[in-house]
């Protein structure tokens, strides 16, 4: 398997979805309009229920936009792909494989040979603190556990582009620190085109290269910050602090303060 595995590059060009509710249409996207480089790390901010899981699943192919178009290198997103990975808020794992099964799942369907696959689980396993739970079931762990073993079961494959969808909302305030960093570290390893939706500004701005602000439903897009600052960042640095604030401020009262 290709561990140098190079990000995608993403357009999406004038989305807008609604779904059917009682006989009506609820517009939840309103003329996206986003271009993703190749390798770049992405975070999603708006509102709860404004549409971000909704561009999410667009993007991942699990459902096609009412209008407009997303594309991946150049060619319509019309259906998932092993290239794209979804990390959702639950972490869906397979109940009657253990937590090693679990996590390289992947591996075995790509028919990678076992003891390559075996060295590549352990050390996914190590990063994420589950090491003495590889032969665990999942209903033998607690929710953050199961959450990071997803996150594992994801990073594993090398993904050209990783979806993330509040990865890290169950998780404890210091696993969760240590996961935003572990992410990162493995994003700059293996240059991997990021999205993530989270309502933590300090964890957008801490991970991401762009962090897009979205309105209330039906989401459009407010403004697009820009984060310069050089990895690892420090969260008491002056300006992200800065930026934390002028991110608040185009979030108003929807926003949930972290």
């Amino acid at each position: 398997m290709n561990n140098t595995a190079i990000g995608v590059a993403i357009n999406i060009e004038n989305v807008s979805h609604h779904f059917s509710l009682e006989g009506s249409d609820l517009a939840v996207l309103e003329n996206i309009h986003l271009q993703v480089k190749a390798g770049e790390f992405v975070a999603l901010l708006g509102p709860s229920g404004c549409g971000k899981s909704t561009l999410l699943r667009l993007l991942a192919g699990l459902e096609q936009p009412a209008s407009g178009s997303l594309t991946e290198e150049g060619q319509t997103i019309t259906s998932p792909h092993p290239s794209r990975v979804v990390v959702f808020q639950d972490p869906t794992l397979y109940p009657w494989r253990t937590v090693y099964d679990n996590v390289g799942l992947g591996l075995q369907i790509s028919g990678e040979n076992k003891q390559t696959a075996s060295a590549s689980i352990n050390a996914m396993l190590e990063r994420v603190g589950l090491k003495t739970f590889a032969r665990a079931w999942p209903h033998q762990l607690s929710g953050g556990m199961a959450q990071r073993a997803a996150l594992a079961r994801a990073l594993i494959n090398h993904p050209r582009l990783l979806i993330l969808d509040e990865p890290l909302g169950k998780l404890d305030s210091l696993t969760r620190l240590r996961m935003q960093q572990e992410i990162v570290d493995l994003w700059q390893e293996k240059n991997f085109t990021t999205l993530m939706v989270t309502h933590d500004v300090e964890e957008a701005l801490i991970m991401a290269n762009r962090v897009v602000i979205f309105s209330p439903r039906p989401a459009r897009i407010l403004d697009i910050i820009e984060v310069s600052q050089a990895y690892p960042r420090r969260r008491d640095d002056p300006e992200l602090i800065a930026l934390r604030s002028q991110v608040l401020a185009l979030l108003g009262t929807e926003s949930v303060a972290a």
